[in-house]
């Protein structure tokens, strides 16, 4: 590990909602700087300004204050290297002073081409099968020339001079050794002509300027690190460590896609996966702790990360597997944790006040993977569905409408008399009432079941139901049961 101390950053474009992607780009950045007790910077990457987006800063900084992953710099806390806004930095002058400076050493220049112009060759290209790339018309305008474009106010932009031979290497800590070929590379640009800087330009400038030891980041731009690293070479500068990770996939062809649906951290929240298990997930998507463990908490992934251990290979999201880990966090939580954080789905489902909330944890909670899941499982308690007597037709239970309708006959006056709503309570009261009557408790139990519910699976059995949802209401409903098994 580099002796330098260890400054990583995430860099993120305000343009949104947080890709899971993004958070694991973070998550290792963040990793790498806790691993060795350096210094985790949020920067904020603006320039894009068509694709800004209202309330998408203040939606970073709440992901990461809610995954944990604390910056010690960044735009809402300062620091020694700021501004950490690209905006306010330009503003500064920042990037145009080095965009200068490269133009003065001859690595870099003025292009005056319109887009016009750039739209038409770009088609001559494909036409003729070529690469794509700038024809370098303006590379050798006199300084007559571009003094009189200036002059007349002709916009430009400013453009890196590629050299014409030659290779351009660089070691990723993923991919290793890799090197592209000069001639290949087009001639990138660095400054718009809204004097707004490229992100291929102003990541290198403030990556440089704010120390940043290890750049993180996806291995779409392994491409362009050649020519990152021909400006760092330009300027003399020190280049980082290089961390590419691979692309996160819904499957072997598709990148993990807001169109496909569920792509941002906000998704996954707002169907109840807990934020600590989709941090755990998402670190293992492309890096593996060497042995089967599969359940961290923040504290232990910092502990365990290790840059060598990151694959290359594209990482499938795997959401059967997020549902099953997130399980997992569900099955440590006390019941009343559970129900803390079951509430809000909870009430999507229960509009009603008089109903034992504590009895629906109990039945929810082994059978929970997303807190969303309890909505659906709960469609019956505010008013009960249509349904058939052919409902209470279970081989299983060796129910049918005719026992079934002799069990609710039996059960509703017992339990008319009975004032112990308490859910073991009733449980036992049933078991009472078949010993007394003669019929299997599987039939008693099933056609409660069934007539509290109208439904063949529910979380929690008859007499959970019935507490549940109280006296008064269970009565009403197998009065209902009996007409219908009567009909």
């Amino acid at each position: 590990m580099n002796e330098k101390r260890v400054r990583t950053r995430f860099a993120p474009s305000p343009t949104g909602y947080m890709h899971v992607g993004n958070l694991r780009t973070a998550l290792y950045a963040w990793l790498i700087a806790r691993k060795y007790n350096g210094t985790f910077v949020l920067r904020i990457e603006d320039t894009d300004q068509e694709r800004k987006v209202e309330g998408a800063v203040d939606l970073i900084y709440r992901t990461l204050a809610e995954t944990g992953l604390t910056h010690d710099e960044g735009p809402d806390i300062g620091g020694d290297f700021g501004p950490y806004v690209q905006s306010e930095r330009m503003a500064a002058g920042i990037y145009m002073k080095y965009a200068e400076e490269l133009i003065e050493k001859g690595f870099a220049y003025r292009c005056f081409c319109t887009k016009e112009r750039l739209d038409e060759l770009h088609k001559e290209c494909e036409e003729h099968h070529l690469q794509t790339k700038y024809d370098r018309k303006c590379l050798n305008l006199t300084k007559e020339e571009i003094q009189k474009n200036l002059d007349a106010g002709v916009p430009y932009v400013i453009r890196q001079k590629m050299p014409d031979t030659g290779v351009t290497g660089f070691h990723d800590e993923v991919y290793g050794d890799i090197e592209v070929e000069n001639s290949t590379m087009d001639d990138l640009i660095l400054i718009k002509s809204d004097g707004y800087p490229t992100y291929n330009f102003a990541n290198v400038i403030d990556d440089h300027l704010m120390g940043i030891t290890h750049v993180v980041r996806g291995s779409e731009y392994l491409i362009s690190t050649p020519k990152y690293n021909l400006l760092y070479d330009a300027f003399g500068w020190e280049k980082p460590v290089y961390v590419h990770v691979s692309p996160v996939m819904r499957d072997a062809q598709r990148k993990l896609s807001k169109r496909d649906g569920d792509a941002s951290y906000a998704d996954f929240i707002n169907k109840g996966c807990l934020k600590e298990a989709l941090l755990n997930y998402i670190a293992l998507l492309g890096w593996n702790p060497g042995d089967d463990r599969e359940k961290f908490t923040l504290s232990e992934l910092v502990e365990a990360f290790d840059i060598s251990r990151i694959n290359k290979s594209p990482a499938i999201f795997d959401e059967a597997k997020l549902r099953w880990l997130n399980s997992e966090y569900i099955r440590e939580m006390s019941q009343e944790e559970f129900l803390k954080n079951a509430m809000p789905f909870i009430k999507k489902a229960v509009k009603r006040e008089d109903v034992n909330f504590d009895v629906i944890a109990a039945g929810l909670h082994k059978r929970t993977e997303y807190f969303s899941d309890v909505i659906p499982q709960l469609d019956f308690v505010d008013e009960l569905p249509e349904y058939t007597k052919e409902l209470y037709i279970s081989k299983k239970m060796k129910t049918d409408p005719e026992n079934s309708l002799q069990a609710l006959k039996v059960l509703k006056p017992e339990l008319e008399a009975f004032d112990e709503w308490e859910h073991e309570k009733l449980y036992y009261k049933v078991l009472d009432i078949a010993e007394k009557s003669g019929i299997n408790k599987k039939v008693l139990l099933w056609s409660l079941r069934v007539a509290l519910s109208g439904k063949e699976l529910t979380p929690g059995g008859g007499t959970d139901i019935a507490a549940i949802i109280g006296k008064a209401e269970s009565l009403k409903r197998l009065e209902k049961g009996i007409e219908i098994l009567s009909a």
